[in-house]
């Protein structure tokens, strides 16, 4: 099984579509792997629940993760993975539409790797996705 590029965590059927567009509309990334709630995407990353039989050494890129989750919030999704060996060297991007001054210092005191605000605007969202895509998928050198 090929790695996971990245790990989109979003509840929202058109933002999905928006951000799966934007991505193959630039070539950014092939493996790519949605999950809908803050629940599930826990259980991809530590390959638990539906996700046992997932190898915990293979995990995406870069996780973009919305905040308002169903079940388990972004905030916790980041807490968590940001305070566990396996995960917390991961690169964890905020996109999500609030522009709440607690959401941004939350996330970053967290140790999230970038906070983008969700454009309303299809080129401006379709852009904000592409470059970042562009910077941590291939321009970004993770830790070995």
């Amino acid at each position: 099984m090929t790695n996971t590029d990245i790990l989109l965590v979003e509840d929202n059927p058109n933002d999905v579509e928006l951000t799966l567009r934007a991505l193959k509309k630039h070539h950014i990334a092939n493996r790519i792997v949605v999950v809908q709630d803050g629940a599930e995407a826990l259980e991809y990353l530590f390959a638990t629940g539906r996700y046992a039989d997932r190898s915990t050494s293979s995990l995406p890129k870069v996780v973009l993760l919305d905040l308002k989750l169903p079940l388990v919030s972004g905030i916790e999704v980041l807490r968590q993975c940001k305070t566990d060996e396996r995960t917390c060297r991961l690169p964890i991007v905020v996109l999500t539409s609030s522009r709440e001054e607690p959401d941004i210092h939350t996330c970053y005191s967290l140790g999230a790797n970038s906070y983008i605000v969700k454009p309303v605007d299809f080129q401006q969202f379709t852009e904000a996705v592409h470059q970042a895509g562009l910077y941590w998928l291939l321009l970004n050198e993770p830790p070995a």
